[in-house]
């Protein structure tokens, strides 16, 4: 079977998630995504982690070893401050996690035996810490190194990530808000970033290695970037009442609308049914973020009518209103996919675990390109 994009191809198995595409489902472990919401985001992970489920003093076990190694030592500061602060916080952490020396990791308390595992996962508890500080270094700011070298009892944790991150909006709204949006976007079967890690194992390149290459997948505009493309589309359009207009003008000239539609979702995406509802309870509270969600709205059912004239149906997925959730939390837009990085970075992991039980490298056949007679 050919097909240039792997569409319709199967390549492996997983028992990690399932996307039931036509049902328009999610599943974690064979648990439906609107189940999972409620539970602290590193819960969530660790159901991903193990194929069993964990005893409670394994879980309380591994929420320290996360805290332990969340911190960032005086030699990984150095490391950021030797990047220059323009580099887009993407391309830091895909720069920065395989530079990261490794630790013992001894007490890794998940039932996993990959090689590299413990590192990766420690390479997961730095990621909060890693954005709080290469925002700090965006402002021109002078950070106090205690932050991030000396853990505190919430180290890691997404309280302490709105608490020390610059500009955002830290309060128990927003921290149910947040470990939400990283609970739905933590795993999503064989996604480009996945598949790209799954390649990247299958060559038995170390774990961080692994999850570079994921980090530097997620990145594009085409997958993760699509909430940051959503975001600033709609604050160049305006206002809701030029949302039709830019669509007429953006389907005829063939162009893209970031975050419309999904390729696996034949309905509504489930992650973006609990999204959406979301982002318009925190955008009422501000004329400026009501304005980017009415807008957003805008060109979502502009978009919806257009379709409906050619006999199709089109939604919006997860990407599109996660945007104006993460800025009504004070986060700026070049940080969207990074949030998003840190927690599919749980994902990676799983994943990874799962490949290296089985492994076998991933060589894909090319058939040779037609020649066009001269």
């Amino acid at each position: 079977m050919f097909s240039p994009s792997l569409e319709g191809v199967v390549v492996g198995e997983t028992a990690v998630s399932e996307v039931q595409g036509v049902k328009g489902q999610l599943l974690y472990r064979g648990i439906a995504i609107e189940q999972l919401t409620a539970l602290p985001h590193w819960r969530v992970a660790v159901l991903l982690a193990c194929e069993a489920p964990v005893h409670e003093d394994r879980l309380v076990d591994f929420e320290r070893y996360m805290r332990r190694h969340s911190v960032l030592c005086t030699q990984e500061l150095a490391l950021l401050d030797a990047l220059s602060s323009t580099l887009h916080p993407m391309l830091m952490l895909q720069a920065v996690l395989p530079a990261i020396n490794e630790s013992s990791n001894t007490d890794f308390p998940l039932p996993m035996s990959s090689a590299g595992i413990a590192h990766g996962y420690a390479l997961a508890a730095k990621i909060p810490a890693l954005l709080v500080y290469w925002r700090t270094r965006q402002l021109e700011r002078i950070a106090d190194a205690n932050i991030f070298t000396l853990c505190s009892p919430d180290h890691g944790s997404l309280a302490w990530f709105l608490r020390h991150f610059p500009g955002a909006n830290d309060n128990a709204d927003s921290r149910h808000v947040l470990n939400t949006a990283q609970v739905l976007q933590m795993e999503h079967g064989y996604n480009a970033s996945t598949f790209a890690g799954r390649v990247c194992a299958s060559t038995d390149a170390p774990v961080q290695s692994v999850l570079s290459a994921s980090v530097g997948t997620l990145y594009g505009p085409l997958h993760g970037g699509a909430d940051q493309a959503a975001l600033e589309m709609a604050i160049g359009i305006g206002q809701p009442q030029n949302a039709h207009q830019f669509v007429l003008d953006t389907l005829n000239s063939k162009r893209k609308i970031m975050g419309m539609g999904h390729r696996e979702y034949k309905t509504l995406d489930p992650r973006a049914a609990i999204l959406k509802p979301m982002a318009a309870q925190l955008c009422q509270h501000d004329d400026a973020h009501a304005n980017i969600f009415a807008t957003l709205r805008a060109v979502e059912e502009a978009c919806q009518e257009q379709f409906a004239m050619q006999g199709k149906s089109i939604h919006a997925n997860v990407e599109y209103y996660k945007g104006a959730v993460f800025h009504s939390l004070g986060i700026p837009s070049d940080f969207f996919t990074a949030l998003f990085a840190m927690s599919r970075v749980f994902g990676y992991l799983a994943h990874y675990e799962e490949f290296r039980k089985h492994p076998r490298l991933i060589r894909p056949r090319a058939r040779p390109a037609r020649q066009i007679p001269e």
